[in-house]
């Protein structure tokens, strides 16, 4: 997995991290706040841990988030399919999916087109009830023959597994099973962390079956930020960074105890770990 893990890197760093040129604050990383001394420290130390030299310039916020979902989308793809040992299936890797695409939230493409054509229902329940996750992990319904490949467990005839989603044969239009919803914030600040908060309350209210994995991926430098979306429980399972064990080094480099405090809280309170820590979380 570290192999994995140095190849993540490596592509955040070709494709993503740049050095945006600044004569009045100085250069520093576009993953921190130029306005914040702690977050430019912390951004360009994890850049000396990995070792790894970004180039000098800026991409757009919106193109910033795109890659970051490709990116985190076909790391993702690379080591959970070393591990299907551990949880076997055919699955699907897709950024920016509806939700309604999957068996669990089928049933809001038919409330939204009611909603959407009766005003009165639409002020008194609102709309949006539809999300795209920025990237989704879904598993694929088995066919019988599947189902029975070491010994035969179902026959067509037989009255018994007729209503679960993952046999195939039990739906006219089977639909994929969401697996994971996992949101990707290439930075944190207090306006910006919430929605995926909301959009993880949509997911556990609406669903119609087993509750999907709801996890944050981010780059944010800065502990405090990080704090914002990953403290308490009840919405989103866990916050994922990018480069965990660099971020810790890099408070260690600079001595900050009040830094290190918030990030010990988060790890040892389960609320944070590292990129390489999914793969295997989204086998349980």
């Amino acid at each position: 997995m570290q192999n994995l893990r140095d190849k993540y890197h490596q592509d955040i760093f070709d494709k993503l991290l740049r050095i945006r040129k600044n004569s009045r604050k100085g250069d520093y990383p576009n993953n921190a706040d130029g306005d914040s001394k702690i977050s430019v420290s912390l951004a360009w130390e994890i850049i000396r841990q990995t070792g790894i030299s970004p180039s000098f310039g800026d991409i757009s916020g919106q193109s910033k988030g795109y890659i970051f979902e490709e990116i985190n989308r076909d790391f993702l793809k690379k080591a959970f399919s070393r591990l299907q040992h551990l949880r076997p299936g055919n699955w699907i890797y897709s950024i920016q999916s509806k939700i309604s695409d999957f068996d669990q939230y089928k049933h809001l493409a038919d409330i939204e087109k009611i909603i959407i054509q009766n005003s009165q229902l639409a002020s008194s329940l609102g709309k949006n009830y539809i999300i795209s996750p920025d990237i989704v992990l879904a598993r694929i319904p088995l066919s019988d023959s599947e189902i029975n490949k070491n010994k035969r467990l179902i026959h067509k005839k037989d009255p018994v597994a007729r209503l679960t989603p993952l046999r195939e044969s039990n739906f006219a239009n089977p639909a994929p099973i969401l697996h994971a919803s996992i949101s990707c914030k290439w930075t944190l600040r207090s306006d910006r962390s919430q929605n995926s908060r909301t959009e993880a309350l949509n997911l556990i209210r609406n669903r119609k079956g087993n509750l999907p994995h709801i996890v944050v991926i981010t780059a944010e430098p800065t502990p405090t930020r990080i704090a914002s979306l990953a403290l308490g429980t009840g919405d989103i399972d866990c916050v994922y960074h990018f480069a965990l064990n660099e971020l810790r080094e890099a408070i260690k480099m600079l001595n900050d105890e009040s830094q290190m405090e918030i990030l010990d809280m988060l790890v040892e309170g389960r609320r944070l770990r590292d990129i390489s820590d999914l793969p295997f979380d989204l086998a349980i």
